[in-house]
């Protein structure tokens, strides 16, 4: 095996704590702020069973590089060699960091509108500046490119499993989120939509979201 396995594995335990550490923190902040949980728990059996996928990867993210130094690189903690290099590891490093930085991002524009759950009796302002000016669910673009990080960092099919086990609880918990907000926000939802990706930006859309706001 290469050098450098302790780099990566050290980087993906790191920022694996340092991003959870952050949502457990804005959570305490917004509830801190608006006085009571920000949805933190599940409301209904769908939301009870996307939470269990977001757990695994959360323990996966984590202890996977644990596991590899326990077990080696044994099945499903196999390497994939041609991944398994120097410039690929930069690239990883990289897309963590931007990740990372983008959620920042998405919880400055959010504010105290953060949730992580649905409760339907409420009804916040629509936030559609920052990375919402471009993509309906940053937060979850920025976690894939987190996890996508993680592969090129620890390029194994564990961690292939990681990122489509939170890309399909990502869209489902999108759908559920874009169903909820069009019964709240109506045809101004329903613009926004026409505007945004779901998860990647459309091209030239941003400058009409801002104009589309600005009119509003």
């Amino acid at each position: 095996m290469k050098d450098g396995i302790l780099l990566r594995e050290a980087v993906v335990t790191l920022s694996a704590v340092v991003y959870w550490a952050g949502v457990l923190l804005n959570a305490y902040r917004v509830r801190r702020s608006i006085g009571r949980s920000p949805n933190l728990r599940p409301s209904n059996t769908k939301e009870w069973i996307l939470w269990a996928g977001w757990l695994f990867v959360i323990i996966g993210w984590i202890g996977q590089p644990l596991m590899i130094a326990k077990v080696g690189a044994s099945r499903p903690f196999m390497f994939i060699q041609p991944l398994y290099n120097h410039p690929v590891m930069t690239a990883g490093i990289l897309l963590i960091l931007l990740g990372y930085g983008g959620t920042l991002w998405c919880y400055r524009s959010l504010g105290d509108s953060w949730r992580i759950g649905i409760n339907r009796k409420e009804k916040n302002a629509l936030v559609t500046d920052g990375p919402y000016g471009y993509v309906r669910h940053p937060i979850y673009l920025f976690q894939m490119v987190m996890l996508s990080g993680v592969v090129l960092l620890l390029p194994t099919v564990f961690s292939l499993m990681i990122l489509l086990i939170h890309m399909i609880c990502s869209y489902v918990k999108a759908l559920d989120e874009e169903g909820f907000l069009k019964g709240v926000y109506g045809s101004a939802y329903l613009d926004y939509i026409k505007m945004t990706g779901r998860f990647l930006p459309v091209s030239g859309r941003g400058a009409s979201v801002r104009q589309w706001r600005d009119r509003s």
